[in-house]
This record gives C-alpha cells, structure tokens and sequence, in this order.
C-alpha cells in the first residue's frame, strides 16, 4: 500500500515502523509499496524508489528488520507509465503541474489516462529496452538491500499493465498490436529478472486480471499471460484487477477477486496469491485450503489491523510465536 512518505525516493522512518509492525504482527512476507525503477516512473513525488545506489542502503535497515521478526522481506517493482506525476492522494491525487514540479509521463501509445491528465510520449523501441534494464537494476539493488521475494507490478493501469491492454496500446510495432506483442514487455521484464535472480528465491507478478471495460484485457488473456510468465521463471500471479481506466462499474464484495487466482490457477497451473475485501481469519483459510489460491494477500485489513495475522491464527487454533519483547501479552 503505497504510504506517500518518501523523499527523493528514500524511505523514512515511517516506512520501517509501517513495515515492521506487519512484520512484529504476524504476516509471512512483508512487501513493500510500488517501488519505481525508474524516477519518471513514480507516481508522485512522494513515492518511494530503487532507481538509484543511493537507495539500497536506506532500505537494507527495514529489510533486516522485517527479517529478524520472522517475516520474508519482499519489495514490489514498479513504474508508473502515464499514471505517474501526481500528487499525494490527501492533497487531491490530481496531476501535477509545471509549478508543483510535474515531469513528462511516458507510455505504450499517446493515451492520456482521463480528461486532464497529460498526454504521455510514446516510448520508442530504444526507451523500452531501457525499462526492461531499469527493471534489472531496481532487482538488484533490492536484493543488495537484502529482499527475498520480488514482485513485477504489472497492473493497476500502471507502464506493464498499459502494454498488456488494447485500450491503452495502440501500437503498430513488435510491442503492440496481437496478444502476444502486448504481453512482450512484460515476459521479458520476467524473463530478464528472473536471470538476475539467484536460484531459489522467488518472483511473483502482479496482474489486473480484466480491465472491467469491453474490448480491454480480459481474464481469458490473463490465463494465456500467465502460462508465458510461468515459462519466464515466475513462481507466483497475484491477482488484482481494474485500474486501467477510470470510471468504470464494478461489484464489489467480499472476495469478489478471488474466482480470478482460481482460474489462473487451474488454467495456467501456476500458484497464485488472492486479495480483495479478505478479512475475515475463515474467508481466508477457506481460500487455500479450497485450492481456489495458494496464498491470501491483505493490504487495506492489515492498514486497519497489523495484529490481524496474530488475531487470525489464534481463530484457527495456530500459534505464532511473539517477539520476546511481547510474551508477557501472550
């Protein structure tokens, strides 16, 4: 969950309390928010990176952090496209302007996101093997920094996502056009991290699984991505959805993203993480042991409830050993 708390890309101090406190409250893995590879990629100026040498040594003190609690340390790679050049969300998320320090937004095709945004420039060919790098290089000052799980964030409406969809590619290249031009960039940011990666730790991709608009990504190409993406060395589809386009109709309901990860699941034969209105210590156990997912994310209940995985396994009659700092509260 994105905290907007940055500077320059560094974290602060709040990162490493917002982090560790998921970490001393029970969760498995820990991830960071979107985190740009590149500065452009941003979402606004507040956001933290991994597009510089100078981050790692911010982030390797929470990574150790979130380590010594117990939990897997991961960070989520990412870059904004045309959704980037905003402001903070409690000073009205709006795009930036040339005073407020805006910078130029790139994008598969010149699509601007709504009505007042910029109109992105369209990356040449050249610029996209430069984002398959920057990719590459925020992988590996993260794990420098001492990550454990990588994550591609491919959706959202953010660059990759961009890419997959018709609605926002409209090019005529190797890069858009079919399916599988469309699904191009970001097979080979999997491919091409997955090089960089040591055996044995894993590399999972975001997904918006459909667009909730007609003649957009859809589950069907979903499925198809996420055999490529399991050919490219990808361990595990986390799958979301929307944030492609804006004003579009969705019904939402506890679980309502889950039937997703089960189709990926069973279509692709790939392990997939549910998330989506999962709150409840049962709805969640109900997910994996069903096979409907192979593991349950939370983001906004773990926003309300660091101590939801403590308060979970005690509902379910496991046991998560405290921090000796706080067994005498157990």
């Amino acid at each position: 969950m994105c905290e907007y708390s940055a500077v320059e890309g560094h974290p602060q101090a709040w990162h490493m309390v917002h982090l560790g406190c998921r970490a001393v409250g029970g969760a498995g893995l820990v991830f960071t928010e979107a985190t740009a590879v590149e500065e452009r990629g941003r979402i606004s100026p507040a956001d933290t990176g991994i597009y510089a040498d100078a981050h790692v040594p911010s982030w390797r003190p929470i990574a150790k952090f979130l380590r010594e609690q117990g939990s897997v340390p991961g960070m989520q790679l990412a870059h904004a496209g045309r959704k980037a050049s905003t402001g903070i969300p409690w000073r009205g998320g709006k795009p930036l302007s040339a005073d407020e320090g805006a910078w130029e937004t790139v994008a598969p095709s010149a699509i601007p996101f709504d009505a007042g945004y910029p109109v992105p420039r369209a990356l040449a060919v050249t610029e996209i093997e430069e984002v398959v790098a920057a990719f590459v290089w925020g992988a590996k000052r993260a794990l420098t920094a001492g990550f454990e799980v990588l994550e591609i964030h491919a959706a959202h409406g953010y660059l990759l996502h961009q890419f997959l969809s018709p609605l926002s590619n409209q090019r005529t290249d190797e890069y858009g056009g079919s399916f599988a031009n469309r699904a191009r960039l970001v097979v080979r940011v999997a491919e091409a991290l997955r090089s960089a990666m040591p055996t044995g730790l894993p590399l999972f991709c975001r997904v918006s699984a459909t667009d909730w608009k007609e003649g957009g990504w859809d589950l069907a190409q979903t499925v198809e991505l996420a055999k490529l993406l399991e050919g490219a060395g990808v361990d595990l589809i986390d799958a979301s959805s929307g944030g492609l386009v804006p004003s579009v109709k969705i019904s939402v309901e506890p679980g309502y993203q889950v039937p997703f990860a089960a189709a990926i699941r069973k279509g692709a034969g790939i392990a997939t993480g549910a998330v989506g209105m999962i709150t409840e210590a049962k709805q969640a156990e109900e997910i994996v042991s069903s096979g409907q997912a192979d593991a349950v994310f939370l983001a906004r209940e773990l926003l309300r409830d660091p101590y939801w995985p403590r308060r979970a396994a005690k509902e379910l009659g496991a046991t998560i050993k405290p921090p000796v700092q706080y067994e005498r509260g157990w």
